[in-house]
């Protein structure tokens, strides 16, 4: 069955005191809406045709350019007289092919696939379905109002609006429904703004359906984690830890053994083979792969990266674009900058920097060192304090060290520059031409020794 997908995205969101539309603001390293699309996406691949329409209002422009290339339509609302004229301006863009139109919010990042799917199938296009649950304390939130029984449901009073016995009321409305398109379209269009905001309210479209002997029924959600919206900054940090907490878990269920999962930060995709270790602190960003037995030690930042089966990165590493072999060993304090490929048994120890670079097994830079735009051998050891030297001020330019180097101590290899296999370079050499195979280069002044020499003092004032 296919369905029509209106997210509301309008709102300025006052209360996060910041220029920037509040759907944009960043959970888990993506903008709020893009949780939310990502959501309808996976629901509409279940309904075939389904129609997406985003409504925008404040910093319209900000949001329209996010959501660029995406398959959504996007609708503005200008001014924001409420949630009820924002899906007035929804309805030119609905098709009426669809028997049912799902309402959901961009600022309520966390709803699952699943339960949007089950509300649709609540309102099977016939019946108006709301999405609920029952909060300890729904302050802010609309409440359901049911009749004597209990059972059925007869209308949703906002909490401005509500009064004391009202608000005592648990039982909430998450802001989500799906409703008939075709009985949508009249009640939508029937709506007045007589009410203390002078604003229409969507859910006033709960007393038409009543009034029309239309079922209204209540959709409970088990999760409050999946309705909770975002209207400041507190708000957004909390959502954030629930949102790391519940991945944590599903990782930590598949095997992957956390130190806290409370310290664990996932921005992106994480997948791990078995017997994987994280520390406290660590933060992946995109699409991070760890192979069996991977170490990773506290306090990492690893984007965009592969790490092979069996490496071991120690704390405070930054990881980015990069491609770690098996039985590597990282760190403490190294950075793997974009396009540094790491064999098997590579060894980048402390304050060492890698761009661009592909290191062969078992080479080694164990110490104070960078290697930019290299291509290295295997079994290279590669001194502490030495540098290629990639970059003439306006082009880059490639190192090429061949199996077996050694280069000694604060070298300067000046690129480009090919050092032959077994070849080796004296400490504190600046290396501007090739070296030949199996020889031995060495470029500085030679020592001098100054008799009588005296160190300079202070003149006394």
């Amino acid at each position: 069955m296919a369905v029509n997908i209106v997210v509301m995205a309008a709102g300025k969101g006052t209360r996060m005191k910041s220029t920037l539309p509040k759907v944009l603001h960043r959970l888990a390293g993506r903008p709020l809406l893009q949780h939310v699309l990502d959501a309808a996406g996976t629901l509409g691949a279940t309904h075939a045709g389904a129609n997406t329409v985003l409504i925008v209002g404040h910093g319209a422009e900000a949001v329209e350019a996010v959501v660029a290339g995406q398959r959504v339509r996007c609708v503005r609302q200008a001014p924001q007289l409420g949630t009820g004229h924002a899906v007035q301006q929804a309805l030119p863009a609905l098709d009426d092919r669809h028997a049912t139109t799902l309402i959901l919010n961009g600022d309520v990042p966390l709803i699952r696939p699943a339960t949007a799917a089950a509300l649709v199938d609540a309102c099977g296009g016939e019946r108006l379905a709301l999405l609920t649950v029952e909060l300890a304390d729904p302050s802010g939130y609309g409440r359901i109002v049911r009749d004597a029984g209990g059972q059925r449901v007869l209308g949703i009073v906002e909490h401005k609006d509500a009064s004391v016995d009202e608000r005592a009321i648990r039982e909430v409305y998450t802001g989500m429904m799906a409703a008939p398109t075709a009985a949508l379209r009249r009640w939508v269009a029937a709506l007045r703004n007589d009410n203390a905001q002078r604003e229409y309210y969507l859910t006033d479209i709960v007393a038409m359906a009543v009034a029309e002997g239309v079922p209204v029924v209540a959709q409970p959600v088990a999760d409050e984690t999946e309705v909770l919206g975002v209207n400041s900054p507190l708000q957004l940090a909390e959502l954030e830890r629930r949102l790391q907490r519940r991945q944590a878990e599903a990782l930590m269920d598949a095997g992957v053994r956390l130190a806290d999962p409370a310290r664990f930060d996932l921005r992106g995709a994480l997948h791990c083979g078995p017997d994987v270790e994280i520390d406290v602190g660590v933060v992946f960003e995109g699409t991070v792969t760890l192979g069996a037995g991977v170490r990773i030690g506290a306090h990492c930042v690893i984007r965009d990266a592969d790490i092979a089966a069996g490496a071991v990165i120690h704390p405070f590493c930054h990881i980015e674009g990069a491609a770690v072999g098996p039985g590597a060993l990282v760190g403490p304090y190294a950075r793997l900058r974009p396009g540094a490929e790491l064999g098997a048994e590579v060894h980048i120890g402390n304050f060492v920097e890698v761009k661009n670079s592909r290191l062969a097994d078992g080479a080694k830079a164990n110490h104070l060192a960078y290697l930019g735009d290299a291509t290295v051998g295997a079994r290279v050891n590669y001194g502490a304090g030495s540098i290629t030297a990639n970059y003439d001020g306006a082009n880059k330019h490639r190192t090429v060290i061949g199996d077996d180097v050694h280069i000694g101590s604060n070298c300067v290899l000046v690129a480009p520059v090919t050092l032959g296999v077994g070849a080796t370079v004296g400490g504190g050499s600046t290396i501007t031409e090739d070296v030949p195979a199996g020889t031995l280069a060495v470029a500085r002044g030679r020592q001098r020794v100054i008799e009588g020499w005296t160190r300079p003092v202070k003149a006394k004032r």
